[in-house]
């Protein structure tokens, strides 16, 4: 950690509200991508980027300098979505994992040398259902271990397997649908 970001931290930690508006204009970009990828739609993302501010500038005095900063404000933000998607549940319409069984490739696809742009990728996993999205994502793009998913998600560690092996066939697929779309 440089100096800069260290006084910007020390000012923060004395709820300067300069410093917490550059801390905000420094990481919010980087953080709302973290947050579109855990929410169903743009609008919770940014409420739940609005929430992870709110508990990094209270925290804020609390970081250690173990690690990088940016790393500590993105746990921040994902155990602040895993909270959002928990609280909303109940206001959801779930699809059952079983929902999605009959739909998945019998075998692995062969995409050659077919190449899928950002977008696309990105349009097939946010269209997954809410849980096979949150555990891939944090399977693949956070690299967390299925111990650790499970036990973010109050969930067993076999049930985040299971939702990640379906979410990856339904990803899957749905490239096979679009490559198709596109020959």
């Amino acid at each position: 950690m440089n100096n800069e970001e260290q006084e910007l931290i020390n000012k923060c930690s004395d709820q300067d509200p300069k410093a917490q508006q550059m801390l905000y204009q420094k990481y919010s970009p980087v953080l709302f991508g973290l947050c579109l990828r855990y929410a169903p739609s743009r609008e919770v993302a940014e409420d739940i980027l609005q929430e992870a501010f709110i508990k990094i500038f209270a925290a804020v005095k609390d970081f250690k300098g173990d690690g990088s900063f940016e790393g500590w404000l993105k746990r921040i933000t994902i155990n602040t979505a895993i909270t959002s998607y928990h609280q909303n549940l109940k206001h959801r319409h779930l699809a059952d994992v079983d929902d999605y069984a009959d739909t998945l490739p019998a075998e692995e696809p062969n995409f050659g040398s077919q190449e899928f742009t950002h977008d696309e990728l990105i349009g097939v996993v946010n269209s997954l259902p809410d849980g096979y999205r949150i555990v891939f994502n944090m399977f693949v793009v956070e690299g967390f271990k299925h111990r650790e998913i499970a036990e973010m998600l109050g969930i067993d560690i076999n049930t985040s397997k299971t939702q990640f092996m379906r979410a990856r066939q339904v990803v899957i697929r749905k490239l096979n649908k679009l490559k198709k779309i596109g020959d």
